[in-house]
């Protein structure tokens, strides 16, 4: 059995916490802190259940409204608000949390947290590692590229690999970022071509292949079993420019400059303190903090 890398999406489970767990911790000058208690949670129940792997990274976004793909569209992910002063201290402090716990972590202003991943599942594959990113936004099973490779949803302890993937939006982890392309991405502000829905798009695929294919083939979508399968070829006419905006703004980049080793990770006695020590300076102490002492007699 191939070796594992595990590849954290760390922001989505802040985010996560953030807007589900009540707001009852804070720091002595009244900051909250329940995203940072959320969040503290999750590494300690992780690495108890993947056995401390030594192949362990984490990823954050703090590429809001300065990522490359703004350059491409000013449009991409403009909806979003920027973290207020209460979110962006909390995401500050889950990262410090995150280091010191000893997971190697990567976030920066031009490339997001996806890119990171998708960078680290590379250098993984090159160590011909399997890799499971831990994570619930479906852009990341684009890194489904072995076999081997799992999604994973910790939350809910949902599993995808390559097959169970594509049962479930109708194309291969390889073309998802081609069926964005045609759909596009409400949430990420990804326009795609209107008029062109989820069921369309992956029919088109299924049948044409991705979108350089479909653009040599762009007549044959008259032909295809739709309904309204002349129409559907006009829009994807009209729109076809967008369509592969829409591509590459979903794409991953997957060569970060800079990022060219894949680190390791190695759980100690002194780690699991260090993040004892700094939750209990928060102000979150009691049963997450024995949480991670207890933990660390484990190691």
């Amino acid at each position: 059995m191939k070796q594992r890398v595990w590849l954290l999406d760390s922001s989505i489970y802040i985010f996560r916490a953030w807007f589900s767990m009540p707001d009852q911790w804070h720091t002595a000058d009244g900051m909250s802190l329940h995203a940072v208690s959320g969040c503290a949670r999750f590494p300690c129940d992780f690495v108890k259940r993947t056995r401390q792997s030594p192949w362990v990274a984490a990823a954050f976004d703090e590429s809001l409204g300065s990522c490359f793909r703004n350059e491409l569209y000013p449009g991409y992910k403009a909806s979003r608000t920027l973290p207020d002063e209460a979110l962006a201290f909390q995401l500050r402090a889950c990262r410090t949390l995150t280091d010191l716990c000893g997971i190697p972590s990567y976030g920066g202003e031009r490339y997001e947290a996806d890119d990171y991943l998708a960078t680290l599942a590379r250098l993984a594959r090159t160590k011909k590692l399997s890799t499971t990113v831990v994570t619930r936004d479906k852009d990341l099973g684009q890194l489904l590229v072995e076999n081997s490779d799992q999604w994973w949803d910790f939350a809910s302890d949902q599993t995808l690999d390559r097959a169970a993937f594509q049962a479930r939006f109708g194309v291969p982890p390889d073309q998802f970022a081609d069926y964005l392309g045609l759909v596009g991405d409400s949430v990420d502000d990804i326009p795609g071509v209107p008029g062109v829905g989820a069921k369309t798009a992956a029919a088109v695929i299924s049948s044409l292949g991705g979108l350089d294919d479909i653009e040599r083939n762009i007549d044959s979508v008259a032909a295809l079993p739709l309904r309204g399968a002349s129409r559907i070829k006009d829009r994807l006419q009209e729109h076809w420019p967008q369509a592969l905006l829409s591509r590459e703004l979903a794409r991953l980049q997957s060569e970060i400059p800079g990022l060219e080793n894949l680190p390791e990770f190695h759980l100690t006695a002194e780690s699991t303190e260090r993040v004892a020590n700094y939750l209990d300076s928060l102000g979150i102490g009691g049963p997450l903090v024995k949480r991670w002492q207890a933990l660390g007699a484990e190691v």
